[in-house]
């Protein structure tokens, strides 16, 4: 088979794999090129084992904590730590040879290696050893190499004590402590996961609120919530130095002008991720970098060297799956010469899988007023929901930001049962610049968690029937 190609893309993640499968439908000649197995953090050691891992807490939690009220009873509840790892890791493997397969029925080259840039459009492989396997070249190469776990001076990752979300997922026993530093979406997730199961849970998060970037009341009512169940929260914390001693790591931070000393069996450091950009050729090549990551023009996805182009988390934030594999396609499209419109990049949906649920789009409260609008609020409690009341799950509200002169939808928050689904209804609106009025007279079906959203919706009004 000749090497010649029309699109080389290299990294099989989100963005890779799903550009590559997109190339072949348009009629590309197309090769993949990636080390390990296709699907990349997200399908292998992110979103998707950590979501069974989730589950595991969250049928754990129901049955341990609720399962009288459902008039059930269960005598000597236990769990087996170990089975609940594996039970991730095999839906991980399922998954990663599932893409192989669509990379294979879609005709795709695939390699297995490590690429490197070279000029003129070439991509030299190699296996672990640094030993050259193959060489290809391409008219078009797409860059989707990822980011990786941030690490800092002061929390010294070393994957046994002080670890990162690859490890949190695969521990061989359970944690008795857990320091979480960073209380993003995946420091949150780890934090609830082990919390569920026993583990006493320290989270440290050096800005005002645990989830930063949501909506404050969200990430309030969350807090509360995380307290409830005894994880201890140090916001507005900045950590100095994490050591290990004799088997334990002890942290040193400062909260409120004073330093504080807790230690813990493990410490995750959770504090963010950098772009994958060391060992490609970026450099030799010329590509410009900006902040740890690939820069490029975020209507084609076009690096500063021709036919060279890049997604998905290398690019910078956000660092979303669903954000790298809609640039994937995106580009592909481009090159084409489709027209495509632009990602609206203030119409991505953030998700926080923790119980209850955490997902938002678009504006808060404070950014809209920021951009000069003059907004309405609209609130509805899953307390008032029937549906939440019916498979009880009442914590948690859906709040709606709306543009107070055409009542366009400007951002949505949503705290409770199935958020990360239910937020699914406010992107299509948002995408089609609806208006809270028209999701007022879309009638949804009852009982269902869904018409949360509409009494919220009408409640911008004052027509909420069940507040």
């Amino acid at each position: 088979m000749s090497n010649n190609y029309d699109i080389a893309i290299l990294g099989g993640g989100p963005g890779g794999y799903i550009a590559a499968i997109r190339a072949a439908q348009l009629g590309f000649k197309t090769v993949i090129i990636d080390k390990e197995n296709l699907g990349g953090i997200c399908l292998n050691w992110g979103c998707i084992p950590t979501k069974s891992l989730l589950k595991n807490a969250e049928l754990y939690d129901a049955i341990k904590n609720h399962s009288d009220e459902f008039g059930i009873s269960v005598k000597e509840l236990t769990f087996d730590f170990n089975k609940i790892i594996k039970r991730s890791r095999d839906i991980s493997d399922r998954i990663t040879k599932n893409v192989e397969l669509l990379i294979k029925k879609n005709k795709i080259s695939r390699i297995r290696g490590y690429g490197k840039l070279k000029p003129k459009n070439g991509i030299d492989i190699f296996d672990n050893d640094g030993k050259q396997i193959d060489s290809v070249a391409a008219d078009k190469i797409i860059i989707a190499t990822g980011a990786r776990p941030k690490m800092v001076d002061a929390i010294p990752i070393d994957k046994k004590n002080i670890i990162t979300s690859t490890e949190a997922m695969s521990l061989e026993a359970q944690p008795k402590e857990l320091i979480v530093i960073g209380a993003g979406a995946i420091g949150i997730e780890f934090a609830y996961f082990y919390s569920v199961l026993g583990t006493k849970v320290t989270v440290i998060e050096m800005l005002d609120t645990i989830l930063p970037i949501e909506d404050k009341e969200v990430s309030q009512t969350l807090e509360k919530s995380f307290k409830k169940r005894g994880i201890q929260i140090f916001t507005k914390a900045v950590v100095n130095k994490a050591k290990v001693k004799d088997g334990r790591v002890f942290v040193k931070f400062t909260v409120g002008g004073v330093e504080k000393e807790i230690s813990a069996d493990k410490v995750l450091s959770a504090i963010g991720v950098t772009g994958n950009i060391e060992g490609f050729g970026l450099q030799e090549l010329g590509i410009e970098l900006y902040k740890n990551h690939i820069k490029v023009n975020k209507s084609t996805y076009k690096t500063n060297i021709p036919g060279i182009y890049a997604v998905g988390d290398v690019i910078g934030p956000p660092w979303l799956a669903h954000v790298a594999s809609a640039e994937g396609i995106h580009c592909v499209e481009k090159i084409k010469g489709l027209q495509p419109e632009d990602i609206i990049y203030d119409n991505i949906p953030g998700c926080t899988y923790c119980q209850p649920q955490v997902a938002s789009v678009g504006l808060t409260k404070e950014k809209a007023k920021d951009a000069g609008y003059d907004i309405k609020i609209g609130k509805f409690p899953f307390m008032a929901s029937g549906k939440a009341f019916a498979v009880g799950e009442r914590e948690g509200f859906v709040k709606l930001i709306v543009d107070a002169k055409y009542g366009e939808i400007l951002g949505a928050h949503i705290i409770g049962p199935e958020a990360t689904e239910l937020i699914a209804e406010i992107g299509l609106a948002k995408s089609l610049e609806a208006t809270a009025e028209s999701i007022i007279k879309t009638v949804h079906a009852h009982p269902t968690l869904s018409e949360s959203i509409m009494e919220a919706a009408a409640n911008v009004y004052g027509e909420s029937i069940h507040i």
